[in-house]
């Protein structure tokens, strides 16, 4: 028994359903075709989300094809180049941000193998040097 009103993830598309979503389908009308892949990470305005037992039950127009993606196992979050990707544009933003803010009140000092160099900061958040 649920204790509390909230909810967590998006609900099925399907009109009545108050199920959890599992699963995305999109339409690609000049193909004649329908995809069905694992979850989107966004809600998109042409893309309808569908829970386990809908997706089943998924029928498209006569004619037309089906393209079912099915997770792997072992692609469950982030792999490691995502993450060397993160890191390489947070690392390219510090040194954006300590290039534009040189000299500015609001810099951070950051001394590193003996020199000196100053990281911009904006509110509570800094970019430091690797």
């Amino acid at each position: 028994m649920r204790t509390s009103g909230a909810r967590m993830g998006r609900s099925c598309s399907r009109a009545g359903c108050r199920k959890i979503a599992s699963s995305t389908l999109t339409y690609i009308y000049s193909d004649s075709v329908a995809v069905l892949g694992p979850l989107a990470t966004f809600a998109e305005p042409h893309a309808y989300d569908l829970c386990s037992d809908h997706s089943i039950r998924m029928s498209v127009p006569r004619g037309w094809t089906v393209i079912k993606q099915e997770p792997e196992a072992g692609t469950q979050g982030p792999t490691h180049d995502d993450l060397m990707a993160i890191a390489d544009a947070v690392r390219e933003a510090g040194n954006f941000v300590a290039e534009t803010n040189a000299g500015d009140e609001n810099s951070v000092p950051v001394i590193r193998d003996g020199e000196s160099k100053e990281i911009g900061r904006r509110g509570h958040l800094r970019a430091i040097p690797n």
